[in-house]
């Protein structure tokens, strides 16, 4: 077996007993990336030198128990600033823009020992559900290149498939860590907003975007999440709440006794491809057989979930992006002639067409006369989804539902017809809103397209340990998808 087919967790174990060493892993890695990047696209950035100088000198140091990371080679999505490494969002505006410091969730690797190999590719400032929308290159799904890899963490989700690495970080605005999970037939998990500090993240939509990892297993999942999780003064909406043992609690769940499944009929009715539909029943006749019990539930106002989540996340977007005006950092355009000129040439070159087309409906949204009618009622729908949730978890402990009603689509397949792309996000968008954990495991591969099906469990608020355990239980039964025929 190849270093690179190991789960994170199986790595720990050897690099702890000093079977593999740091620089055998980080170079199992490189190698990896030489030999699938041409086809797969998944990386902005690699620092090659930089990740086997910090995997040789944690060997010089030896294996570190309270390191839960210690030798893990990880990629980075593009959003999260990384000091001395080029930070750009796939974006024109931040082609040349280099940070002076580490985003908080990175830092907190790089303190528990995580060997950083580079920068995933994603659409240009999350804003896209195929990371076609990237400055610089698409992304192709490591399963199928013809396909798309899910967005906007694309990147992400892609390097961990094609096994680039073992986990990579993600966020999650509408779905963004969950889809590409989906797509790419990998775990990835959106926490509980405030779990985890944005410091560091470069903002879409400020009451929705969460850092989460992405990794092979649930139980790797947790490992990184945990090591990544907890209070961060920087960070105002970080929560000052105690970080569980979400390894332990993922490890110790070995069945689903006892456990209430919530089936909100609005996830299970028209509109799932029939084998998503297949996948996901397959499933979910394997967490019964588990112990767990079904629940019907109903989330009444998912229906309005797309046009809600899509006022409040462009007016955040036209808010967080107008920093970016060619005069502080970022691109200058360098034909203008006054200031009007600067601010209207910078922002139109360096900005890609979706980015644009959601700055000018946020600032639609948020202008005088439009206010109440469109983000006022976007605000009060919000409220009322979440109360949705709250009230299902009355009656069950977890809420479960196709990540997705269909698997990877084709690269170009939607890009002309924006409304198209936007309704992937579906099924995802509603916990953003939410704020509560989600999370996306494989459950099988599509009997039409040979393409990995995700099935998505929700919990309650600050309850990952709920989710991660469930997922690991029904993981270990439905089996791991295996490796993608794209790259294999």
């Amino acid at each position: 077996m190849s270093i690179t087919d190991l789960t994170l967790d199986e790595l720990r174990h050897r690099l702890a007993a000093r079977d593999i060493t740091a620089v055998q892993a980080t170079e199992a890695c490189l190698e990896r990336i030489q030999a699938t990047e041409p086809t797969v696209d998944a990386l902005l950035s690699l620092q090659a030198e930089q990740a086997l100088e910090t995997a040789a000198a944690l060997d010089r140091q030896g294996p570190d128990p309270a390191k839960a990371l210690w030798g893990v080679p990880m990629a980075v999505k593009d959003a999260l600033c990384t000091k001395g490494v080029p930070t750009t969002c796939a974006s024109k505006i931040l082609e040349n823009f280099t940070p002076f410091y580490d985003a908080t969730s990175v830092e907190r690797l790089k303190a528990h020992g995580a060997v950083i190999l580079g920068k995933a590719n994603m659409d240009e400032f999350a804003m896209g559900s195929s990371t076609e929308n990237s400055a610089f290159k698409p992304t192709r799904n490591p399963w199928n290149p013809f396909k798309v890899p899910g967005g906007s963490s694309g990147g992400s989700g892609a390097t961990v498939a094609a096994r680039q690495c073992f986990a990579a970080l993600g966020t999650d605005t509408g779905g963004s860590i969950r889809l590409p999970a989906s797509f790419c037939g990998v775990t990835g998990i959106k926490p509980t907003y405030g779990r985890v500090s944005r410091y560091g993240l470069v903002a879409y939509g400020s009451s929705l975007d969460q850092i989460g990892p992405l990794a092979r297993t649930p139980l790797d999942c947790a490992i990184v999440l945990q090591a990544m999780a907890g209070h961060d003064p920087k960070d105002s909406t970080c929560a000052p709440r105690p970080v569980p043992d979400f390894a332990a609690e993922t490890k110790a769940r070995k069945d689903l006794a006892g456990l209430r499944i919530g089936m909100p009929e609005e996830y299970w009715g028209e509109g799932l491809t029939p084998e998503v539909r297949k996948a996901c029943d397959d499933a979910m006749d394997a967490a019964r057989s588990l112990g767990a019990t079904l629940v019907p539930v109903k989330l009444p106002h998912t229906r309005y979930a797309i046009a809600t989540y899509y006022i409040v996340a462009m007016a955040e977007a036209s808010s967080n992006l107008a920093r970016f005006d060619g005069v502080r950092y970022g691109y200058r355009h360098p034909g203008a002639k006054d200031l009007k000129d600067l601010y209207e040439l910078s922002r139109s070159h360096g900005f890609g067409e979706e980015v644009q087309r959601r700055i000018v409906l946020g600032t639609y949204v948020l202008s005088a006369g439009y206010y109440d009618a469109y983000y006022r009622k976007a605000a009060q729908v919000r409220r009322l989804i979440r109360q949705d949730f709250l009230d299902a978890f009355a009656h069950c402990d977890v809420i479960a539902g196709p990540t997705s009603p269909f698997t990877a689509f084709g690269l170009g397949e939607k890009t002309g017809d924006p409304l198209q792309m936007y309704l992937a996000d579906i099924f995802t968008i509603s916990l953003n809103l939410s704020g509560l954990p989600g999370l996306s495991l494989p459950v099988g591969l599509g009997e039409d397209s040979a393409l990995p099906v995700g099935l998505q469990l929700f919990g309650k608020a600050w309850e990952e340990g709920t989710i991660l355990g469930a997922a690991n239980a029904l993981y270990g039964a439905v089996g791991d998808v295996g490796t993608p025929a794209g790259v294999a």
